[in-house]
């Protein structure tokens, strides 16, 4: 391709509502355009990376033995509602109708067209395996859509969908598509970790997230730097204290602390560790009758280190509490007779249900809220001065320094983008659907079900935030809009110049090379600045005074500075930097 015939449409700053650094240089360098709120054109610069990335994922997929096809993105809603979540995923889900009143949705994701192809489809256990995958356009009606193609309306996605004869057979399709992610994740050439990830309500251990590191992530990723464990925040397990608890050594008293209602200003005041202190969360629970009406509640009481997180996914899992809700105001009176601030397990007006985390399990002498607006305890001890708790469990988040739950070091954090989740999903929409096949008994049985999804137009986002510097984009080679981009210098002064370009442009194009030659005869300071903030991996300058010495230079992105190579090398040059 040449410049010429191409566009390049480069800005010197980003629009003022681009936040993150992706956006603002997918913009400044003229692969994206807004046509609203999170719905962006993907310009030629920015589709060249698209194209690519779309076919590593295709080819891998292809080899993985996914067998491609493409669901409409405007799907009748009765599909929806056999499963329940036409009314059930709320105001993300576009609803829209035909000009006859029929109910319809833009496609957020696909499994309930999938798993109807599949009933249609599938008759018999002969017919399975089977794994149907798409790249194809979604839209999720995002209240705040942001930061570009991270978090858009309108997005491209790979989403894939298998089907099994057991679970045995769906565990084994899951990890040959797993084992396909990790060839994917490792051609795009970008730094990844795959961590386990929360199961949901179907429960298990097959469910991962591709995350691709970068300092910007929203997501915490944990990790033990001496072992393969990798997890995300809600799946991490904070493990037990190897220690048994203390004997208690203080007497239990209550101290006035004025106006300090976290545990943060209570140590403070206190001149003690924050780890000493306890935070307590008050949540219920609600038991519904037939028609929705509340007929009991139940009201808990969360103990948590001071300086420790709730973890919700792991709260939710807990036996009563996987449809908690945080307690009233009113509830919070009734049960501890006081506002929130000053709360604590000793002293309550109602009865109710405790559960401590393992970390407050084992402590000794530890502060608490008293009860009593301004005041606290100290030197609070289980068994003593309160019974134990109703249940112990890990209702945290992990930190830095953790043991890991492999026993082979301690956790590290670091954060990540998830651009890829695969995931075990059972029969959850093969039972909803009857989506049945005949066994090898001759009876019908559920099919077993997997999906797959990775983010297409939010990949190259992710692989900016975590390849840019100050002067733009630093592409990988396997995903770059183009691999190698020629830099004549004044062509149109200097014919030898125009025609060393000129030959190797062929010579790289006959190659298989990916390459641009920029005939614009732009001045060498604004095409080196284009081609920086474009981020084209490889570049090759031609110049009048380094050709009479037979030289151009070489430059890869990530140099600091050109090479002299001679005219004669610098194909095998360019060759040799692409295999390696």
């Amino acid at each position: 391709m040449k410049a010429s015939q191409f566009l390049i449409s480069t800005l010197k700053e980003a629009p003022a509502d681009a936040e993150v650094v992706s956006h603002k240089l997918m913009m400044r360098a003229g692969m994206i355009k807004k046509l609203g709120a999170g719905i962006y054109t993907y310009m030629p610069m920015g589709l060249r990376v698209i194209r690519k990335v779309e076919a590593i994922v295709r080819e891998e997929m292809n080899r993985a033995g996914a067998v491609e096809l493409t669901m409409p993105v405007v799907q009748p809603a009765e599909l929806w509602q056999e499963t329940g979540r036409f009314d059930k995923m709320g105001p993300e889900l576009l609803r829209i109708q035909d000009r006859h009143g029929r109910d319809y949705v833009v496609q957020p994701t696909s499994e309930e067209v999938v798993t109807d192809i599949a009933r249609q489809e599938i008759k018999s256990y002969k017919q399975l395996p089977k794994n149907f995958y798409q790249i194809q356009t979604k839209f999720r009606d995002e209240r705040r859509p942001r930061f570009g193609l991270m978090r858009g309306r309108e997005f491209t996605m790979k989403d894939a969908y298998s089907f099994d004869r057991d679970q045995t057979a769906a565990k084994a399709s899951y990890q040959v598509m797993a084992g396909a992610y990790r060839k994917i994740f490792d051609r795009f050439g970008l730094r990844y970790r795959a961590v386990a990830a929360d199961s949901g309500a179907i429960g298990g251990d097959l469910s991962e997230e591709f995350q691709v590191i970068a300092s910007t992530g929203e997501d915490a990723i944990i990790y033990c730097p001496t072992s393969d464990y990798a997890a995300n925040i809600e799946k991490a397990e904070a493990l037990a204290p190897a220690a048994p608890r203390a004997a208690a050594q203080a007497a239990m008293e209550k101290v006035a602390t004025p106006g300090k209602s976290t545990c943060e200003d209570v140590a403070e005041l206190l001149g003690v560790p924050l780890a000493t202190t306890i935070k307590s969360l008050v949540l219920a629970t609600d038991e519904k009758d037939e028609q929705g009406v509340v007929v009991k509640t139940q009201v808990w009481l969360l103990l948590l280190r001071g300086d420790h997180a709730m973890n919700e996914v792991k709260v939710r899992k807990l036996p009563g509490l996987a449809e908690f809700r945080f307690a009233t105001v009113d509830e919070i009176a009734a049960h501890f007779g006081c506002k929130p601030g000053y709360l604590g397990p000793i002293g309550l007006k109602q009865p109710l249900k405790i559960v401590a985390d393992r970390e407050v399990a084992v402590m000794a002498d530890w502060i608490c809220g008293a009860n009593e607006e301004d005041f606290h305890i100290r030197g609070v001890n289980w068994g003593r001065d309160l019974p134990e708790p109703d249940l112990v469990a890990d209702l945290r988040n992990v930190v830095d320094g953790d043991l890991s739950p492999d026993g082979k070091g301690v956790l590290a954090i670091e954060r990540g983008i998830e651009v890829g989740h695969v995931f075990y999903l059972g029969t959850k929409y093969s039972q909803a659907m009857n989506a049945t096949f005949l066994d090898v008994n001759g009876k019908p049985q559920f099919m077993e079900m997997g999906c797959y999804g990775i983010g297409i137009t939010r990949l190259p986002a992710a692989a900016i935030e975590q390849n840019h510097d100050d002067k733009g984009i630093i592409w990988p080679d396997a995903i770059a809009p183009f691999t190698v981009v020629l830099c004549p210098i004044s062509p149109d002064r200097f014919p030898d110049v125009k025609a060393a370009a000129d030959a190797l442009y062929a010579e790289l194009l006959a190659a298989g090379v990916d390459v641009l030659l920029d005939d614009r005869n732009e001045r060498p300071g604004a095409m080196f600045a284009d081609w920086e903030l474009i981020g084209v991996p490889h570049r090759v300058t031609i110049g009048d005074r380094g050709l009479k010495d037979g030289q151009v230079e070489y430059q890869h992105r990530r140099d600091s500075a050109a090479s002299p190579v001679a005219v004669a090398d610098v194909v095998s040059l360019i060759m040799a930097k692409l295999a390696a």
